[in-house]
């Protein structure tokens, strides 16, 4: 049932009530005019204003009720008020009474006493008294001690009826149920105008959210639990545009990066080619122009290698599925070996490679594959931004458990606004004036070292000011 349906059937149930109540409050009052008798306007309110000081005195002094001072006291009261008072103890004799006379006599308690207005009014129909009984209790344990019967005028204690009375009431409730009639027409607008309308309009937005309309707004003027729901839905929609256009950035970028990898991939193997054709047809004339024509192939051939490397990488660690298989190995020997097969290719470029003259001999659970991967790329980024001259110094160290490595440059370093993004895939940064081989690679390489060195339970972080060079460290947990 929709909630427009729900609020018409309760309106239209609610009136039907109201007109119930009007109906019983009509009928009410024609019942009072025709079935009023007196006893039903005694008052037991009057009765307690009444007795009430007597009723203090007898509590206060019932131990020295035989005094004829405290008699007498008790006495001018119950004349005060028009009363008369008979202290009867709980075997039913009357200890004292405004009588002198009655003083010493027993009494059935079961028919004297009445406790009940309305029976004592019964008890005493047709008579212009009310005789009405009350327990009379010891001040300090409050355990009843006897009781106290009161002789009352029924002209004291009746309320008189007022004609006006039942016009009265059936007038009040007519006008309240005019009152509620009309607050739950206001009701049943509000309910309209501030919830079912806003959903209408909520319903609409939803429907453009579906249909990829991200930009449109949507607000509410009220801050109420529906103006709550506005925002929460608004920032839905935020939330679903960013996350679209970062869908549709990620998938240009992997467009791009096909189109680059595609690109890279061709110039080596075209190059690698030439350099086949040109041995077949017996351009080499001797072995030494043989051997140079074999490393230029070598290098073009190791540049493809790693372009496939990093695509196959790529594609595991989107599908969550890079393979590492850590084994316990000292550091020494094993990262000693590695660092120093880097040192050809940098010194190649003209730049100066500087090495730890000791490596902190520890054992630490790694997959040496993978992590030559990581130190390959962190020195071939480093070779990226730097020039002839400058220089490539790798440190390690032992530190709270943590055996860390850090490949520092002195080249170009990175952009502040580029270091937010360094990790991310796909990201390659920007060309700088100085700098315009910044761009080379797919973007991938930091974002796979990322990956590599968090399975094995380390961290990765850098530090980097523009023209002035960058350092890369990552640490990794000792046995």
């Amino acid at each position: 049932m929709s909630l427009l349906q729900w609020s018409k059937r309760w309106l239209i149930t609610v009136l039907i009530l109201l007109i119930y109540l009007l109906g019983c409050s009509l009928t009410l009052s024609v019942d009072r005019l025709g079935h009023h008798t007196e006893e039903s306007n005694l008052s037991i309110h009057l009765v307690r204003l009444i007795i009430n000081p007597v009723m203090l005195a007898l509590e206060q002094n019932h131990h020295q009720l035989t005094s004829p001072e405290v008699q007498e006291n008790v006495r001018s009261l119950a004349e005060e008020q028009g009363i008369q008072l008979s202290y009867v103890g709980l075997d039913g004799t009357i200890l004292f009474s405004s009588d002198p006379s009655s003083q010493g006599e027993h009494i059935h308690l079961a028919s004297a006493l009445h406790y009940d207005l309305n029976h004592a009014g019964h008890a005493n129909y047709g008579e212009d008294v009310v005789d009405m009984a009350f327990p009379v209790l010891h001040a300090s344990d409050g355990i009843q001690i006897g009781n106290a019967i009161f002789t009352i005028p029924k002209a004291m204690v009746t309320v008189q009826p007022s004609s006006t009375l039942p016009y009265l009431v059936a007038g009040i409730s007519i006008i309240i149920a005019l009152i509620l009639g009309i607050l739950l027409l206001t009701m049943h607008r509000k309910i309209h105008k501030r919830l079912l309308s806003p959903v209408h309009i909520l319903q609409h937005h939803a429907e453009s959210i579906l249909k990829g309309q991200y930009d449109k707004p949507i607000h509410y003027k009220h801050t109420d639990e529906v103006g709550e729901l506005y925002a929460m839905f608004d920032l839905m929609r935020t939330e679903i545009k960013y996350l679209s256009e970062q869908r549709t950035k990620q998938e240009q970028a992997q467009k791009e990066l096909i189109t680059n990898i595609s690109h890279d991939i061709k110039t080596p193997i075209t190059t690698v080619k030439a350099y086949i054709e040109a041995i077949l047809e017996g351009m080499c004339a001797d072995k030494e122009t043989l051997m140079e024509y074999m490393r230029i192939m070598q290098t073009h051939t190791d540049k493809t290698a790693q372009l496939v490397e990093d695509l196959l990488l790529h594609a595991l660690q989107e599908l969550g599925q890079i393979s590492v298989e850590p084994r316990e190995v000292y550091s020494g020997p094993t990262f000693e070996a590695m660092l120093g097969s880097f040192g050809h290719a940098v010194r190649l470029k003209g730049l100066t490679y500087e090495t730890p003259e000791s490596v902190p001999n520890v054992l630490i659970r790694m997959d040496t594959t993978r992590l030559e991967q990581v130190l390959a790329n962190l020195i071939s980024n480093a070779l990226k931004h730097t020039h002839r001259g400058d220089t490539i110094r790798v440190h390690t160290e032992l530190r709270a458990d943590q055996f860390i490595v850090t490949i520092t440059d002195t080249g170009q370093g990175i952009r502040a606004q580029d270091m937010p993004f360094v990790f991310e895939r796909y990201f390659r940064g920007q060309s700088s004036p100085v700098s315009r081989h910044v761009q080379e690679g797919t973007g991938l390489g930091l974002s796979i070292c990322k990956n590599i060195v968090e399975a094995h339970g380390g961290r990765i972080s850098f530090s980097s000011k523009e023209g002035q060079g960058t350092s890369f460290q990552f640490s990794l947990p000792v046995c």
